[in-house]
């Protein structure tokens, strides 16, 4: 399910104000990433899935704090 945030961006805004909530926007993103780093290297971490082509029966150790 996607939010609809259609109407959180109108067409008719100014150059000027495009520019400034895209830089609001990317502050924001890094400020999250900064403050939740921990959080989205872990979450990434146990959703990603490692497979070596060469090595297939390898697989990555899981674990509780994966």
């Amino acid at each position: 399910m996607t939010p609809d945030i259609e109407p959180l961006f109108p067409d008719q805004i100014s150059d000027c104000t495009a520019a400034v909530l895209s830089e609001f926007l990317y502050a924001l993103a890094g400020e999250c990433e900064a403050r939740y780093a921990c959080q989205l290297r872990r979450y990434y971490a146990k959703h990603h899935h490692y497979y070596d082509p060469d090595h297939p029966w390898i697989s990555r150790p899981s674990g509780p704090d994966l």
